[in-house]
């Protein structure tokens, strides 16, 4: 008898789509181990390992763009379309390999986030396609115009091929997909006490004078830190390996850290002993963050579809404070001092999107 597989394809783009499938299919591991995973993404081995803790089959393909970026707020829009042409011009080859492949593992189901191609993988092959996700990129590229509106038509055309959708909470409408089933916030949980990261970071300050910075897998470029010096009595955490030695500002991936626990620490690991997050607008941090009730200050982002979306979903659920560019870069950083405003809505987000997407993938096997 062969393993039921599961073949789970991950947009090219950033951390922020593999953490989110990460996370549920950990959760499948641990509902039925016997289901075989194949992730296939060109995110990096550690970071899946860092939510999935038994064995699955990497396979690093790239079947998208996403958007390239220098870092998490910059892009670069020709460079974009360029490899969007790329991509759709060789289609039917890089269907062909995959099919193969899917065929010769036998892949009973693919689930997605959410490379346009794998509906069309999928119905090569014969098997259904699931995804998830809080975007489609037809609604990403159909903001930038011009020659970007027939890709936002190809890639929409993709999606209507999909079979179920699992849209997450912080989304647009996603009107191209036929059929979809709305779940709650997905992530990882923290795996170590507060007293334990409090302990092995040597964190002191008080809860609403300790803030993590994280701007996602590709960083932001010139992050204003000696901001740090105004704020002596304060305690700051980042995963910015690039950062400099300050005595307020802890590198989480620190070997001194990082050796007496048993596994990287990841920021949702952090999140909870701090007071405030500071961020970029992105579904998977926000995602975490909403999970633990962190408070978010999130700077914005321009030219991105996703980013005013995401906002407004903060302001509605979250304790926030939303600050500029020029507040973030070029100021003082006297926002910190501000009071957070409180959600708008009373109303809390379900936290329960990985156990039911994962739920949903074990009944489909049994």
């Amino acid at each position: 008898m062969s393993r039921p597989t599961l073949y789970i394809a991950i947009t090219n783009h950033g951390f922020g789509h593999a953490v989110p499938v990460s996370s549920v299919a950990a959760k499948i591991q641990e509902l039925n181990p016997d289901i075989l995973l194949i992730i296939t993404t060109t995110a990096p081995r550690w970071l899946l390992e860092s939510y999935i803790g038994g064995d699955f089959i990497h396979r690093p393909r790239a079947f998208d763009v996403g958007v390239v970026q220098a870092d998490s707020l910059n892009m670069d829009k020709d460079a974009t379309l360029e490899k969007l042409r790329e991509i759709r011009k060789k289609q039917n080859s890089l269907i062909a390999s995959e099919v193969n492949f899917i065929k010769q593992n036998r892949v009973g189901l693919v689930l997605a986030d959410i490379p346009p191609l794998a509906t069309r993988i999928a119905a090569s092959a014969g098997v259904p396609c699931w995804m998830m996700a809080n975007f489609g990129w037809d609604f990403i590229y159909r903001d930038w115009g011009g020659e970007f509106a027939e890709m936002a038509d190809w890639i929409a055309e993709c999606f209507g091929m999909c079979d179920r959708l699992f849209r997450l909470p912080l989304h647009e409408p996603m009107p191209a997909f036929p059929n979809i089933q709305d779940v709650g916030l997905t992530g990882g949980n923290p795996r170590y006490s507060n007293e334990q990261v409090r302990e092995v970071f040597g964190i002191e300050t008080p809860l609403e004078k300790t803030v993590l910075l994280t701007f996602g897998g590709l960083g932001v470029e010139d992050i204003p830190y000696q901001n740090l010096q105004l704020f002596s009595d304060w305690q700051f955490i980042t995963f910015d390996a690039g950062c400099p030695d300050l005595p307020n500002l802890i590198k989480a991936t620190n070997q001194e850290f990082t050796k007496s626990l048993p596994s990287l620490p990841r920021p949702v690991d952090i999140m909870p002993v701090c007071g405030r997050l500071l961020s970029k607008p992105g579904y998977s941090t926000f995602a975490e963050a909403l999970r633990l009730e962190i408070p978010i200050i999130s700077i914005m982002r321009e030219g991105f579809a996703e980013s005013p979306v995401l906002l407004e979903w903060l302001q509605n659920y979250a304790e926030h404070q939303i600050v500029t560019a020029a507040e973030f870069f070029e100021g003082d950083w006297e926002f910190l001092r501000q009071p957070l405003h409180p959600p708008r809505l009373s109303d809390k987000l379900d936290k329960n999107g990985t156990e039911a997407i994962a739920q949903a993938v074990v009944d489909y096997f049994s």
